[in-house]
């Protein structure tokens, strides 16, 4: 098996042969490939339209929630007693330190 010089042996021949002709096809089959004249214009379009969307979703969303805690909080306010509470009763008489009466009484 000994081999001529400056030839390769026939494994790596065939090698370098399919190497060569998988470019030339891949070389022909991209030149064939023609972008559409408006292809940036499309897909930038279609991203534009997909980030005001999303923008939109998120601003309705934040409402809802604002003024579902509003809501809420509105709620939790109402529904507290309505008699008046000690702090704030303003009729009678306080007391001051050492036990003196001070007010109408």
């Amino acid at each position: 098996m000994e081999h001529e010089r400056g030839r390769a042996p026939e494994g790596v021949a065939d090698v370098g042969r399919t190497e060569r002709e998988l470019r030339e096809a891949l070389e022909t089959l991209a030149g064939g490939v023609r972008a559409a004249p408006d292809a940036y214009r499309t897909a930038r379009g279609e991203w534009l339209r997909r980030e005001r969307r999303r923008r939109l979703v998120l601003a309705v969303l934040i409402a809802v929630v604002f003024t579902l805690a509003t809501l809420i909080g509105l709620w939790v306010l109402n529904q507290a007693p309505a008699d008046p509470g000690v702090i704030f009763s303003g009729a009678g008489s306080a007391i001051a330190p050492g036990g003196a009466v001070i007010g109408p009484g």
